[in-house]
């Protein structure tokens, strides 16, 4: 069973995403946890092998509790990982939580299918990775999911990765949605978007109005 730590200052949140997990097959609940200090204190007491983490904590906030986990203080030499669960949608918390090492980012409000998903994606990951004695590169690239290929010049895997994070959380997404949910250029985002959809990775459809050009709506392609 994966234990997992609820971190939520709003405690029918907490709840809820407890419940979410308790229902999860190969998953408990080992504790919850409502401040930052709180949430240190039951890493090191509880050893969680996932936190679910908000950042809009009342004493410190969320990004400062994962330097803390992978850094040093009250977390120092936690072996932990961190799934980040939050209303900010800002770039810099999103590249905060990825330089973090947070296995993903969902941002609230969310459909609850959309943590269960999460959830699975990671005990799959720590399935692949336990079975892993000496991993040839190909192997490697099926855990982390890394493209074949390098980005087209220009692209970076950072914002890459951001604009992924933004179409898992909110699926079916217009170029100008994605720019505003991740904080990016409408014409930056629509670069990204197309790149992925050329590659296959995500996939395109049309929505017809009543005038003018059909708009581009995005999907990311579901394993």
């Amino acid at each position: 069973m994966i234990g997992v730590l609820v971190v939520d200052d709003d405690f029918m949140v907490a709840r809820l995403h407890s419940t979410v997990v308790e229902r999860t097959p190969g998953f408990r609940v080992v504790g919850q946890a409502h401040t930052g200090v709180q949430a240190l204190e039951a890493v090191r007491r509880l050893r969680p092998d996932l936190v679910l983490l908000d950042i809009y904590l009342p004493d410190m906030g969320g990004l400062e509790v994962l330097r803390e986990l992978r850094g040093g203080g009250e977390g120092r030499d936690a072996d932990v990982d961190v799934l980040v669960i939050t209303a900010a949608r800002e770039m810099e918390t999103v590249r905060g939580a990825l330089r973090g090492g947070a296995v993903h980012y969902i941002i609230k409000p969310f459909e609850v299918p959309v943590l269960r998903e999460r959830l699975r994606d990671y005990a799959r990951r720590r399935e692949e990775l336990a079975a892993l004695a000496a991993p040839a590169q190909q192997d490697v690239d099926r855990v982390f999911k890394a493209a074949p290929s390098r980005l087209p010049k220009g692209l970076s895997e950072e914002t890459a990765e951001l604009v992924r994070r933004v179409l898992t959380s909110e699926d079916d997404l217009s170029a100008s949605a994605c720019a505003e949910r991740s904080g990016l250029s409408r014409v930056t985002a629509r670069r990204y978007l197309e790149h992925f959809t050329a590659t296959g990775e995500v996939t395109v459809s049309l929505r017809y109005g009543g005038t003018g050009r059909p708009e581009r709506r995005y999907r990311l392609r579901r394993a």
